[in-house]
């Protein structure tokens, strides 16, 4: 997905004038070219995240289209203030593309951890939240959403689903129709999930924009089903207000399956994390199963 975006960014640097890139120290050597054709219009503020935000806000003030992109704790966590009060408080236009979250990083430790990115901005009331499943899905989505009057989080993956699906912001996708229950699978989740459901008789909705949420066609295939199975690639429970908010006032069952809620303090792969976490196709299968019965 990291080279789609400086794919993305060098395509519409052509076409956009108003479009500027401000990089923290992550990524350059991958936008050298942008930095010879739009020496103007990207720079590299450095290790200075919190600052950077500041100067994307005054960025967006002057009219241009900000798109800020550094490794998702110290774009998120870090920068909380700043993208709380300079850009949801201002209503200002921006965009903020991240790496690392959950722990793709996994080799460097907690520090480089970030699976509460999505919870926190979701505190920010106008900060639209996008979590692609393919470089592709990226791509159309970046292209559809960057120029919104709102600020937008764009969540990159080092792992990615083996289709890409024709997304839109804001929408979910029907992926597979069953009666036993839904099961909501979240951008790069989508392709171990169909594995884990193949033969299971159950819907498949698919989300790659988190906020705004799309409650109205989870209500359309819902039905008579109560059980639904959320699969997120953060901690578990990020959409749970939207479903309940979404669905009320019908009573439902809820399972999770995301990121737990602790410090992962053992260093291992992505793979490792994930097969320790629960996050293979042969647990969440397990899980999807006992909770239908």
């Amino acid at each position: 997905m990291r080279q789609q975006f400086v794919k993305t960014m060098a395509d519409l640097m052509k076409l956009d004038e108003q479009l500027v890139v401000l990089l923290c120290d992550i990524g350059v050597h991958g936008f050298r070219q942008a930095f010879s054709d739009h020496p103007n219009r990207i720079y590299n503020i450095g290790i200075l995240e919190q600052s950077t935000i500041g100067v994307a806000s005054g960025l967006g003030i002057s009219g241009f289209i900000p798109v800020v992109h550094t490794i998702a704790p110290f774009l998120v966590e870090r920068c909380y203030e700043q993208l709380k009060i300079d850009f949801g408080y201002q209503q200002i236009n921006g965009n903020f593309v991240s790496v690392g979250a959950s722990y793709d990083y996994a080799s460097l430790g907690c520090t480089h951890h970030c699976p509460g990115d999505i919870e926190i901005l979701k505190n920010i009331p106008n900060m639209s939240i996008i979590v692609p499943g393919t470089a592709s899905e990226f791509d159309s989505l970046f292209k559809e959403a960057y120029t919104h009057k709102n600020p937008t989080y764009y969540r990159l993956s080092e792992t990615s689903n083996n289709t890409n699906q024709d997304v839109k912001f804001g929408k979910a996708k029907t992926i597979k129709r069953g009666s036993k229950a839904t099961v909501i699978a979240v951008g790069p989740m989508l392709q171990i999930v169909l594995e884990a459901v193949s033969d299971l008789d159950v819907t498949v909705l698919y989300y790659t924009t988190i906020h705004p949420f799309d409650g109205e066609t989870l209500k359309s295939v819902i039905d008579l089903q109560t059980k639904i199975i959320v699969c997120e690639p953060y901690y578990q429970g990020g959409l749970t207000l939207d479903i309940i908010e979404s669905l009320k006032p019908s009573a439902i069952s809820i399972q999770h399956i995301g990121v737990p809620r602790k410090f992962l303090l053992n260093y291992g792969t992505l793979e490792e994390h994930n097969n320790a976490l629960g996050l293979n196709t042969d647990s969440i299968r397990k899980k999807v199963i006992d909770f239908i019965n």
